[in-house]
């Protein structure tokens, strides 16, 4: 977050051997990253814009005309901030990683954050994330208060909930298909503590889960809970809720939280080592390890927030073949046999996942895709492989028959008859999209499989 005043534009290939960009879960094609401080400039005739690469599929990946992205990482400067109201003003390249990094030791935090500090906050915006305080606090969209940006047209300007109120709200979740997101303004959280206080408790099965997420919302702002997702019978869905709350001075460590280290997956691993026997090994693992009943404890916000963002390049572990994940909100209105009936069609098809995580969703966002609304999310990584597909679009028909829809950020395999069946806001977006883009110049691989761009 320096000045940049040394630094030069630079054509980047994420991967080092060939000029690939590739998705989280590992899908790749052709294309570089134009990298610059000065993100006005360089997003002139872009097509894309794209962050740290943390969507799992297609939504940061070029469609197939186009090989040249601008990559957002140089322009991440704070350009303002106020210690008494919280209100920052950054350049869209700047993380969730260093914004804490400069931030939670004056006691304040992003008000909302996902599993991942390895974010952007356009990236952020563009994919209105949302995190174990849903709710309570809403996507980041709810936080967000304006808007710079540059639309198809090469015109930047200022949007917000009174201002251009249509592109604001098409941006918040839309996968960066409305404009380049230059700059962002943002109502942090103040904190009395850099500390969470935790607890943490095993939990039988699904129905138990069920009760425990709806128990714990009214007391706890953070819940979430790991699924065992090849568990059955009496067992089934069974895991580990936890709930968190920011400690107060009287429960907190005096000192400040150092960076926790962090270990790295060294390779690729061979296609063989992740399947049914090692993934029932680790689900067994991690649901015994937690023996006791019940944990209290004051965590690191770290772990608490970022488990995964201990093990970087944790995807490799998913082989060359990469992984995608399916992510769903199954509405309140459907009931709790959906969520449960949810979890059975997963373990009968075999979709072996070691992560498996369940949370809560409160109201349904402002933005025109917003994922989440009143209901269950349920989230399960899944490995790449013969039958992949099909047991996507399996899950993809239980989700539309019981209201439901699934997270763009996350998702490789939808169709575009899927998607247009589970989202009813889709022509609004669609409307605004063609009012400030009416030539499609701003896609993305995404946007082609899903909206029919050429």
């Amino acid at each position: 977050m320096d000045n940049h005043s040394t630094r030069r534009d630079l054509q980047v290939p994420t991967d080092a051997k060939t000029p690939m960009l590739r998705g989280w879960g590992g899908q790749g094609v052709p294309g570089l990253e134009r990298r610059s401080e000065n993100l006005e400039r360089i997003t002139h005739d872009a097509v894309l814009s794209r962050g740290l690469g943390r969507s799992y599929g297609d939504a940061a990946l070029p469609p197939r005309d186009r090989q040249e992205v601008v990559g957002t990482i140089m322009a991440d400067r704070i350009l303002s901030f106020d210690d008494d109201t919280g209100i920052l003003r950054a350049e869209a390249g700047l993380s969730l990683l260093d914004m804490k990094r400069v931030l939670l030791p004056r006691g304040w935090f992003t008000p909302v954050t996902p599993g991942t500090q390895y974010v952007t906050l356009g990236g952020a915006v563009a994919s209105d994330v949302h995190g174990k305080n849903h709710h309570v606090a809403g996507t980041i969209g709810r936080h967000v208060r304006s808007l710079r940006m540059r639309i198809a047209s090469g015109e930047v300007l200022e949007c917000s909930r009174t201002e251009h109120a249509d592109l604001f709200l098409a941006t918040l979740g839309g996968q960066g298909l409305t404009g380049h997101v230059l700059e962002v303004e943002l109502a942090m959280e103040h904190t009395p503590t850099p500390w969470i206080q935790q607890e943490s408790e095993r939990v039988p099965n699904i129905d138990a889960f069920m009760d425990a997420l709806q128990s714990s919302a009214s007391e706890w702002p953070f819940t979430v809970g790991w699924i065992d997702c090849l568990s059955r019978g009496k067992n089934l869905g069974r895991g580990i809720l936890i709930k968190g709350r920011w400690a107060t001075p009287d429960q907190a460590p005096s000192a400040f939280p150092q960076p926790k280290r962090r270990v790295m997956v060294p390779f690729v691993f061979p296609g063989w080592a992740l399947n049914d026997l090692s993934v029932l090994a680790f689900n067994q693992l991690y649901f015994h390890k937690h023996f006791q009943q019940q944990r209290v404890a004051v965590e690191h916000p770290e772990p608490f927030f970022y488990p995964l963002d201990a093990i970087l390049q944790w995807n490799r572990i998913y082989g060359r073949r990469g992984f995608t994940q399916h992510q769903c909100v199954l509405p309140t209105e459907a009931g709790r046999q959906a969520v449960v009936r949810y979890m059975e069609l997963l373990t009968e098809r075999g979709g072996a996942s070691f992560l498996c995580v369940i949370k809560d969703c409160g109201d349904e966002g402002d933005g025109l895709l917003s994922f989440p609304r009143p209901g269950t999310s349920i989230a399960l990584d899944l490995p790449i492989k013969p039958g992949t597909r099909e047991l996507v679009a399996e899950l993809n028909r239980f989700v539309i028959e019981h209201g439901g829809r699934i997270y763009l950020a996350k998702d490789s395999f939808t169709t575009a008859e899927e998607y247009r069946a589970m989202e009813p806001r889709l022509d609004t977006f669609l409307e605004a999209r063609a009012k400030w883009d009416p030539e499609r110049s701003l896609r993305s691989a995404l946007s082609q499989r899903l909206f029919g761009d050429r």
